[in-house]
């Protein structure tokens, strides 16, 4: 059955890889995995650009995990040299837009779907979730949907991490800072310096270590990236703004850094969006030790994907190479679709049926 999924997949992700699917405009990408899930007996639900689905016996009194991929793609950069929608296979690679990122990952993901999708008595549901503008994090993808899915137990998060177990993702908060000063002449002891004030909060940024430290990641980080302030050379500026960067581990939440900075500077912080939350799962989660006898390692992933939206155990992983996303004459290999759903499947094996 594998060798059939294998070959369904591979034609699946040609398919993908020939219809343009840049983010916000997946409609035919969109349609292409419905049909071939209704093809094969699926119903299907589609809200936007997203479609998802649950395995044949699905029990409400069982919890769920959800498969989640997504099927929009970045533009193509300048630097193909040949056409990113044409599906063409050389040497054991599979080359075109989307093919690594996350086609690959996303064809794997269906087809362990469909070889669990009509089986009885298993220990958990199954929810196959095929998403839109993963890579601009829309608002209109993983996130719209998520109140339609039902209850979740833990996610399997495809992106390309060679079939490692990617246990843990940064978070990101982008904060704004304004700092109050008051305006008067450079030449006379007039005004108050909001640069001069500015000074003390990000030497606070630059300085402050946080209690608790990832054990994947390590400390916290946090970054001045960009500061703009003053009009001409003879006003002292009332006011100064500057840009934080903040890399979220999974020891924190969003809102518990968020807390900690405002009670510790006194410039006005204002985040763009919390929504890029830190993810994670135990490593003694059965999922990930499953991986593990597998011969898989894990790792934290500096990248960032549509687990920053999920508010439940996750774990990242999928056949590609990350190194491989997003460059000129993208590709994945064949073989690996044909390893990643042979180790989907066989990961969640002693998950799912209890052996």
């Amino acid at each position: 059955m594998t060798a059939q999924l294998q070959e369904a997949s591979l034609a699946l992700l040609q398919q993908l890889i020939s219809i343009q699917s840049f983010s916000k405009e997946e409609t035919k990408t969109a349609a292409a995995i419905v049909q071939f899930l209704q093809d094969r007996k699926v119903k299907t639900h589609r809200k936007h650009n997203n479609v998802w689905a649950y395995n044949l016996h699905f029990d409400p009194l069982k919890p769920t995990i959800l498969l989640n991929s997504h099927h929009d793609t970045v533009k193509p950069n300048p630097g193909y040299t040949r056409n990113p929608y044409a599906p063409e296979i050389e040497v054991g690679k599979l080359f075109g837009l989307g093919s690594n990122d996350a086609g690959g990952c996303l064809v794997s993901l269906i087809a362990t779907f469909l070889y669990f999708y009509e089986q009885e008595g298993l220990s958990y549901n199954l929810c196959l979730a095929a998403t839109a503008e993963e890579e601009i994090s829309g608002v209109n993808g993983l996130e719209c949907i998520l109140p339609d899915l039902g209850e979740l137990e833990f996610a399997i998060v495809g992106e390309p991490t060679l079939m490692n177990l990617a246990i843990a993702e940064r978070g990101l908060l982008v904060l704004d800072c304004t700092v109050h000063g008051k305006a008067g002449h450079a030449a006379r002891e007039e005004g108050d310096n909001a640069i001069y004030k500015a000074l003390k909060d990000m030497e606070w940024f630059r300085n402050y270590r946080f209690s608790k430290v990832s054990e994947v990641f390590g400390p916290l980080k946090m970054s001045v990236t960009i500061i703009n302030a003053g009009s001409q050379h003879n006003v002292v500026p009332a006011v100064c703004t500057f840009t934080v960067d903040v890399r979220v581990t999974d020891a924190y939440s969003n809102e518990e850094v968020l807390r900690i900075i405002k009670t510790n500077v006194d410039c006005d912080v204002k985040p763009r969006s919390t929504r890029l939350k830190p993810s994670s799962i135990d490593k003694a989660h059965p999922f990930v030790q499953s991986g593990i006898a597998l011969g898989r390692s894990t790792y934290g992933s500096p990248t960032t994907s549509d687990q920053a939206l999920l508010s439940i155990p996750s774990v990242k992983i999928g056949p590609g190479d990350s190194a491989r996303s997003h460059m000129a004459d993208e590709y994945v290999f064949v073989d690996e679709i044909g390893e990643g759903i042979q180790l989907y499947i066989e990961m969640l094996k002693p998950v799912i049926q209890g052996k």
